[in-house]
């Protein structure tokens, strides 16, 4: 079946249904999905720029009760090789990427049953007597862990996490937004409305957060179409998604084992959301998962942004991603790509646009 009138009305600003969706993942005319999600991207940002952010995942501890089958990075509350970073390790690593003009810490971890809500809070005021640098930190299935453990309500506890240093809330956490693949692959993280309303209440206490989407867990193409659905409808709602970032599952030392998701696959997902998602103006690139080559082409699929340098990250590489990225690779990429690189701060605001093969002194090489 021909999508060519599916994407002739994307062209045109009409709304694609979640059957259009459906019929879009179907089929494999990737590059003709690629050319209007470009064309679509390039309405919100007409200049030939590529954004990009610095900052560093600090995973302040792997202890988690929630035993996600897809997770290589947990370990069981009281496990032996279970951690709580010192907050003095989490200083120095805030140190460090200020160092490298990071502005950004996305701060994420377990969700660990043995640490009170004012473990969060007492941190968040402590880094922030410290440093100037946005945290945007704690996913829902974090927050949720707050509010079981404290007893207050979802507004009272994102209430206090703003109070004492919280920026921004990343969305991870959402996979897949139907319940019928969360209850197989991660059954204790809540549902896909729990999610939802998490990030609805982040934008109602003055706080933003991010949209993503994990494919690869044996969800079917209906499935895929109802997550950028809900995502759609939310955003129409609240308002509360400055970003889209979708990336593949990776099964490497999991307890669910499955193939990779292809590189096709990856840009056929990112094509399909740009189209989908038309009231979400940024889409960040995947490149820890993808490889930084992939992420350079996505940058014709409809992604304007190549997210963070990541200047840490374990969650990912510990289901065997390790694709790591310095700052001056990330420009060298961009320009490959027929942009031109700027770094930006968490909400999208222009800090520095880089003129023709001017690249950072101060820059760092992850190991592998």
């Amino acid at each position: 079946m021909s999508i060519d009138h599916i994407l002739e009305r994307a062209r045109q600003g009409e709304r694609i249904s979640v059957d259009d969706a459906i019929a879009l993942y179907e089929s494999d005319e990737v590059e003709k999905m690629g050319e209007v999600a470009n064309e679509i991207m390039l309405k919100w940002h007409p200049e030939p720029i590529t954004t990009f952010v610095i900052g560093r995942n600090v995973n302040y501890t792997n202890l988690c009760d929630t035993y996600c089958r897809f997770c290589a990075f947990y370990r069981p509350p009281n496990a032996k090789d279970g951690y709580v970073l010192d907050d003095e390790d989490i200083y120095q690593k805030i140190q460090e990427t200020k160092d490298v003009g990071g502005t950004e810490i996305l701060m994420q971890g377990g969700t660990n049953p043995n640490l009170p809500f004012e473990y969060y809070t007492d941190l968040l005021r402590n880094i922030k007597k410290r440093f100037d640098i946005t945290m945007h930190s704690f996913s829902p299935a974090e927050i949720y862990k707050m509010v079981e453990v404290s007893g207050k309500s979802l507004e009272e506890v994102l209430i206090e996490l703003k109070e004492a240093g919280l920026d921004s809330v990343p969305g991870g956490g959402a996979e897949i937004l139907d319940n019928r693949t969360r209850r197989r692959i991660s059954r204790l993280k809540g549902t896909w409305e729990e999610w939802i309303d998490c990030m609805k209440m982040v934008k109602k206490v003055g706080m933003h957060g991010t949209a993503t989407m994990v494919i690869g867990f044996g969800e079917t193409y209906e499935e895929r179409a109802l997550h950028l659905q809900r995502l759609r409808d939310a955003q129409d709602d609240a308002d509360c998604f400055l970003a889209f970032i979708s990336w593949t599952f990776q099964p490497d030392n999991t307890a669910m084992k499955g193939e990779r998701v292809t590189s096709r696959e990856y840009l056929k997902n990112t094509a399909i959301a740009r189209i989908f998602l038309d009231n979400i103006a940024n889409f960040q690139s995947s490149w820890v998962t993808m490889g930084a080559e992939i992420g350079k082409k996505s940058l014709h699929y409809g992604i304007n942004d190549f997210g963070s340098t990541m200047m840490e990250e374990n969650v990912v590489s510990s289901a065997g991603a390790t694709h790591k990225v310095d700052t001056n690779l990330i420009l060298r990429l961009i320009r490959e790509a027929g942009k031109t690189p700027a770094q930006r701060d968490t909400k999208y605001n222009t800090l520095r646009v880089f003129k023709e093969d001017e690249t950072v002194e101060n820059d760092f090489i992850m190991q592998n």
